[in-house]
């Protein structure tokens, strides 16, 4: 089963960049991409720019309608991504552990739609 980890990050929280604690963090990211790529489970992940630079869009009426920044209100940001294909959510969960803003922010997972199976 393919899962989607979402991570939010409270930018209050987060080590400040140029300290030991942020370069602890970045290692503790290529570690958990390291042990996911040698077990074979990581499909894609990736971080994203700062949400000054995001752009929403949606449709009312028949009017796309555009806006600067993310939609939703929230002291937490997305920041970043991985898609893994793993048996199911108790193993989602063990590599969830391994992002380093489990400890200061938060990972979702979400079982990924296959609208194409079998192809």
């Amino acid at each position: 089963m393919k899962y989607m980890l979402l991570i939010y990050n409270d930018p209050a929280r987060e080590p400040e960049f140029g300290t030991a604690a942020f370069d602890e963090m970045m290692k503790g990211f290529m570690d958990a991409n390291e042990q996911m790529k040698a077990e074979g489970v990581l499909l894609d992940g990736e971080g994203l720019k700062g949400v000054e630079t995001a752009t929403s869009l949606r449709v009312r009426g028949g009017k796309v309608e555009t806006m600067d920044g993310p939609f939703a209100e929230t002291r937490e940001h997305l920041g970043g991504y991985y898609v893994i294909d793993v048996p199911g959510l108790d193993e989602a969960l063990k590599y969830a552990e391994l992002v380093p803003s489990a400890h200061f922010g938060t990972v979702e997972l979400r079982p990924l739609m296959d609208y194409n199976p079998g192809g």
